[in-house]
């Protein structure tokens, strides 16, 4: 089957929409000339577990007690900070939503650092059963200390959703409603009955779970998945590759959910950094994450109302409308998912959706 054929049966729309130009953008055009974001390092510590939780907040500018905004939780990847994955980050915040990045101090990038001979004995400390409830538990205060703050003013409480790579999206899958294996790690009920929607990129799978169906099979979050064909994890004992991926997003049957798989980029290259796919594919791939994130988390947590925003970052827009127009409805929305596969087909190997995210 052709690539343009399977992509348009997948996504469930007409092949012959996919095969026609667009002249138009994806989206009605509601730029704003007064976007932009300010970000705020927070110094947070957890008393009740002595434990630190510093954190990055990302808030857009035109954030208000009158206007307030959705919100981002984060999670990184196994070695990572909350200075990671900025690209995202910013680009939320310039489309008006905003973003906190906690990080998880058992299981951050001071595992790289020290005596190499003991690498191997920090990364399995970092990935046992004690830590994953504790990166749960990372953003749960995170979010309680921001939203008790007088930046909770500028939340919208009614709109928050988790995202999070590789370890970071296990830690979303569990705040998003995964069950765990109560009998042997004792992690109780982890779900966040404030996320709204769940973002996982390359996400490897819960160890020592059960069966896939078992653990995500009571999602009923809306989930967005990504990976790539390359998306492989090597660590010492331990490897996971796209396969793994795929497993987690069919076992969601009751999340309303998507799927994209890059034909090309590795596991790092969701991250800041630019991989061996070069400086151009890395930023390609970059962008179309960050409009596909855009895209789904518009549907999951509506937002822009009588302030409007572009998919595209205020450095991305070549025109500002001067008028805002309406918030895209559904149909429009899939509008948007049909133009995003048609400018990123090249880069895609496949793309599964229902009719509506």
């Amino acid at each position: 089957m052709k690539r343009r054929e399977f992509l348009a049966r997948s996504l469930g729309l007409p092949i012959a929409g996919l095969g026609l130009p667009f002249a138009a953008s994806a989206w009605p055009s509601v730029a704003s000339p007064t976007l932009g974001h300010r970000v705020l390092d927070l110094e947070l510590l957890d008393t009740d577990r002595q434990r630190p939780v510093p954190a990055r907040l990302y808030l857009p500018k035109q954030a208000s007690p009158d206007g307030p905004v959705p919100l981002v939780l984060f999670s990184h990847g196994l070695g990572g900070s909350r200075m990671g994955y900025s690209y995202l980050a910013r680009h939320w915040a310039d489309v008006g939503m905003a973003s906190l990045h906690p990080q998880h101090v058992g299981s951050d990038s001071n595992v790289w650092r020290g005596n190499p001979i003991d690498l191997v004995q920090r990364l399995q400390s970092a990935a046992r059963d004690a830590e994953a409830l504790a990166r749960v538990q990372d953003l749960r205060f995170a979010l309680d200390q921001v939203l008790a703050s007088d930046h909770g003013r500028l939340i919208d409480v009614t709109k928050i959703a988790v995202a999070g790579h590789s370890y970071g999206a296990n830690t979303a899958m569990l705040v998003a409603g995964a069950q765990v294996n109560k009998d042997g790690a004792n992690l109780g009920e982890l779900r966040d009955q404030r996320i709204k929607a769940a973002i996982l990129i390359s996400a490897p799978p819960l160890l020592g779970q059960g069966p896939a169906q078992q653990v995500f099979g009571a999602v009923t979050t809306p989930t967005l998945h990504i990976t790539s064909l390359e998306d492989t994890i090597n660590l010492p004992g331990y490897r996971s590759t796209v396969e793994d991926r795929i497993a987690i997003f069919e076992a969601m049957k009751r999340s309303p959910r998507a799927l994209a798989v890059y034909n090309t980029g590795g596991h790092s290259i969701f991250t800041d950094r630019t991989t061996r796919s070069g400086p151009e594919t890395s930023a390609r791939i970059k962008g179309a994450t960050q409009e596909l994130c855009t895209i789904f988390l518009r549907q999951s947590l509506p937002f822009g109302h009588a302030r409007q925003v572009n998919l595209q970052s205020p450095a991305e827009q070549t025109a500002p409308e001067s008028k805002p127009a309406a918030l895209p409805d559904s149909r429009d929305m899939q509008l948007g998912l049909r133009q995003w596969v048609y400018r990123h087909k090249d880069l895609l190997d496949r793309f599964v959706t229902p009719e509506r995210l």
